[in-house]
């Protein structure tokens, strides 16, 4: 694996704790858009039909609010660090053009499948990058650590079937769960097990991690 080149080493990088705020930010406010949105009416109220149940009331609120949370997630990336991440801006995509359907047809089903859609495509781009001999994650984790080739290919491997996994539970969750828990299945179960899928990487990561000593050798 090349070692950083100077753009990776002066790209401006955000604070670890507000990298976090910005991540978890958007569902936080999901989840408590679609269980109080009286909150949020002002936000959202006058994008809503006159006549609605109060269930489509949640979830319309609850999809606008993450449409409008991601975006601004977004800028304040963009502003401190002047790039954006892969990530991000794929979820952002999703969420606008699934939201908004989610809008048009007043149907809940679009915002969820959203999910199954976004984690397929990582799977895929993952997966399929490595059998055409590309190494992607480097991209997707933004040159935050530096791994021997043999390191990222099993990494990804890792990573693409977990995001199918996901995709599987998130199908599976959909139709077994009332609304109500599946948001909070999306607002804090699939970060649960990503954050403890993540950490259960750290062996395979400290064994293929280049350190900073070793990069100085490749000059």
């Amino acid at each position: 694996m090349s070692p950083p080149t100077s753009a990776d080493q002066t790209r401006k990088k955000l604070d670890p704790t507000l990298k976090l705020a910005l991540e978890i930010g958007p569902l936080v406010l999901f989840f408590l858009a679609n269980s109080r949105p009286a909150l949020f009416h002002g936000l959202v109220g006058p994008l809503l039909p006159a006549t609605i149940t109060p269930e489509k009331t949640a979830i319309l609120t609850a999809t606008g609010v993450l449409m409008i949370a991601v975006l601004a997630a977004l800028l304040v990336s963009w502003l401190l660090t002047r790039h954006l991440p892969i990530m991000p801006v794929v979820t952002a995509i999703a969420v606008m053009v699934f939201g908004a359907l989610t809008f048009v047809f007043q149907d809940k089903s679009f915002i969820q499948i959203k999910l199954t859609v976004i984690d397929c495509l990582f799977g895929a781009a993952l997966l399929g990058g490595l059998a055409f001999g590309k190494l992607l994650l480097p991209v997707v984790f933004d040159s935050v650590m530096h791994l021997d080739e043999a390191g990222w290919r099993k990494l990804t491997i890792r990573w693409g079937l977990f995001f199918f996994a996901l995709a599987g539970m998130n199908e599976i969750l959909r139709h077994a769960l009332s609304w109500d828990n599946w948001v909070k299945f999306k607002a804090f179960g699939v970060l649960l097990l990503t954050v403890i899928f993540a950490l259960a990487q750290t062996p395979l990561i400290l064994k293929h991690e280049i350190k900073p000593e070793e990069d100085t050798e490749h000059f």
